[in-house]
């Protein structure tokens, strides 16, 4: 086998050694890892789902323009293609009047028996979906003109609610972001923190036989690889806890909550986000514990396992 292998194979055993007889001493620094993990996790997946929950909303937002009875299909035609003409308009729908009554019908059983005794009192009407729901305001100045007007039955509806819903959840996003960027922050250093002082006692308490292993002919990294090591598996086995703890809130929630939804939190897409991104979550997670451990570990070697002569 190649010398560097062996070299390499006793590096990562002895920082395994490391790893199990320091454990105790590992809690602290792996409890704040974890958390910094599973902000990180969270993070990413309420802004996914506050996304979504946009996307959804937008997808609903739309500009219902009311026509008279007396509008021809030449004038509907003209109306709909200069309505597309629009270059804030994505799509544009015409609902009959049977249409809208069938609609009306099945969102309000209870009205039916009375429209049936009368003759259908619903407007046909276009439906205009916008591609960006915070400018209508080419859309409304065209529906405004005095020979628009004049086709239309009744006012213009923008379904302003849905756009108060989402002027609330893009500020919730932003907020949410922000807090959790900060939270990543500010664990992220206390980890790093704690991992630099855990390396920094397990260098004190095993001088004497690191200065041994150097008298004997251990090289530089031979001596800093196992601590590099230990620290690394500290990032592995934090990813996974949090990994494992952020899946088992999302079991919990799922059964707990008979609603798809908490609020702004859609608890259904945020589980089915997790279930479909699992392993590039896990493989994310450990990679960053990874980077965490592995930049503090050589931090603290670097400071405090100076030696006169590398080799």
């Amino acid at each position: 086998m190649n010398h560097k292998l062996i070299t390499l194979f006793r590096i990562v055993k002895a920082g395994t050694q490391n790893f199990i007889r320091n454990a105790t001493l590992a809690i602290a620094a792996m409890a704040v890892m974890i958390i910094t993990l599973t902000i990180v996790l969270f993070s990413v997946i309420a802004n996914a789902t506050f996304t979504h929950t946009v996307q959804t909303i937008t997808d609903k937002i739309d500009v219902s323009v009311y026509l008279k009875d007396t509008v021809s299909v030449d004038q509907r035609t003209k109306l709909m293609d200069d309505i597309r003409g629009l270059q804030n308009v994505r799509s544009v729908e015409y609902i009959s009047k049977e249409q809208a009554l069938k609609i009306f019908s099945k969102d309000n059983p209870d009205q039916l028996a009375a429209l049936a005794q009368v003759e259908n009192p619903l407007p046909a009407s276009l439906t205009i979906k916008p591609r960006d729901p915070n400018k209508l305001e080419e859309i409304k100045t065209f529906l405004e003109k005095k020979e628009v007007l004049e086709l239309q039955s009744a006012k213009t509806s923008y379904s302003g609610d849905r756009k108060e819903a989402i002027d609330k959840i893009t500020k919730a996003t932003r907020f949410f972001r922000q807090v959790g960027f900060a939270g990543v922050i500010v664990f992220t250093v206390v980890s790093m923190l704690i991992i630099f002082n855990t390396i920094r006692m397990a260098i004190f308490n095993r001088r004497d036989e690191l200065t041994i292993m150097r008298l004997l002919g251990a090289s530089t990294w031979y001596i800093r690889g196992p601590f590099v090591v230990e620290t690394i598996l500290y990032g592995v086995v934090s990813a996974i806890v949090s990994v494992t703890l952020c899946n088992t809130l999302f079991i919990v929630s799922s059964s707990a909550f008979d609603a798809s939804s908490l609020g702004l939190l859609d608890i259904k897409f945020s589980n089915d986000y997790f279930a479909s991104h699992f392993w590039i979550i896990l493989t994310t997670q450990i990679a960053i514990g990874i980077i965490i451990g592995a930049a503090s570990s050589l931090i603290a070697t670097r400071r405090y396992l100076k030696f006169k002569s590398s080799k």
